[in-house]
């Protein structure tokens, strides 16, 4: 096969799964409407279900909607058959995925999640199929024709079942009212949830480890202490403890292009007036898009009386995970 042939067939399954997926907004319709209602109302779990392919994506979909508020499992048909089929309780939603709606190991569990007396969804490509008829709502995933040349291999029929699950999760989402921190609270691993939860409290450096100095030490005073403390810059305060400035090594560089005659300055002649401040219940998230967006590298913590209480730093938080732009 040639190059050009390649790429012409891998367009020619772009644009079949995309008409797919457009046809498939003309079936957002009111049995959508009454697929959420139900699931929104259901006490207990909704129940996803389909053989081989469809399986598959019931799996994805279960995921998907787990982690968005939905609780959700997936019950393998022919596992139901030999004891599986004890997870579903009456209070359950079940979802039933099958393109043709006459898969045999599904049409052997119907008549036992009727006997159990579950709400069943069919997301099916043939309302008229066996089990179209006796669904208590149908979700039509019909496609013109697969993608496969072949028109067998399940391939547009998964992808439309993909997304209308997909507007399942979110439309259900969106009406429990499902948050950011919802999500985090769901996401607690990785960099994404570290970024919807992580707390500026939760990893500043605080007590003695934050560089500190008087606004009348002497110089020499000051660069001991961002030496000794290794950020690379220190806190200036008044005798109350009140933050008036910084001192960064970009300061100490820049007065030194400016004159070698240093001894008679203080911290208060070198300091970096009005810095950029921020507070410990904040999101660490929001500190780093702060130093993006003002080019630095450090933040102080101050608590409501302007007094500091940590520092952070940009490798601290890319060291846990939380990736620059």
């Amino acid at each position: 096969m040639t190059k050009e042939k390649i790429i012409a067939h891998g367009k020619e399954v772009v644009r079949i799964e995309t008409e797919a997926i457009t046809k498939l907004s003309e079936n957002i319709n009111d049995d959508f409407v009454r697929a959420v209602e139900a699931i929104d109302r259901c006490k207990g779990r909704v129940v996803l279900t389909g053989m081989g392919k469809s399986g598959l994506i019931a799996r994805k979909i279960v995921a998907t909607m787990n982690s968005t508020g939905t609780a959700a499992i997936y019950l393998h048909p022919t596992d139901a058959l030999h004891g599986d089929l004890g997870m579903v309780r009456v209070e359950d939603v079940v979802i039933i995925l099958s393109k043709s709606g006459n898969t045999e190991e599904m049409l052997n569990l119907l008549p036992l999640l009727k006997r159990i007396g579950v709400l069943i969804i069919g997301m099916l490509g043939n309302k008229d199929s066996k089990i179209g008829k006796q669904s208590d709502i149908f979700l039509n995933i019909d496609v013109k024709e697969e993608a496969c040349p072949f028109d067998l291999a399940p391939t547009a029929s998964s992808t439309a079942m993909l997304v209308m699950g997909d507007a399942l999760a979110v439309c259900l989402l969106q009406r429990k009212g499902f948050t950011a921190q919802d999500f985090a609270m769901l996401h607690p691993g990785g960099s994404l949830g570290k970024r919807l939860s992580l707390k500026i409290s939760e990893i500043m450096i605080s007590g003695d480890q934050i560089p500190i100095v008087n606004e009348n030490a002497s110089l020499k005073d000051s660069i001991l202490e961002i030496t000794s403390k290794r950020l690379g810059t220190t806190c200036v305060v008044d005798d109350n403890g009140v933050l008036l400035g910084i001192i960064t090594d970009g300061d100490l560089r820049r007065l030194l292009e400016k004159t070698l005659e240093i001894r008679s300055y203080k911290a208060k002649d070198v300091m970096s007036k009005n810095p950029k401040v921020i507070t410990a219940d904040l999101l660490a998230s929001f500190a780093l898009q702060q130093m993006e967006n003002h080019k630095i590298t450090t933040l102080v913590v101050v608590d409501t009386e302007s007094k500091p209480i940590g520092i952070i730093h940009m490798h601290d938080l890319v060291n846990i995970g939380l990736k620059q732009r």
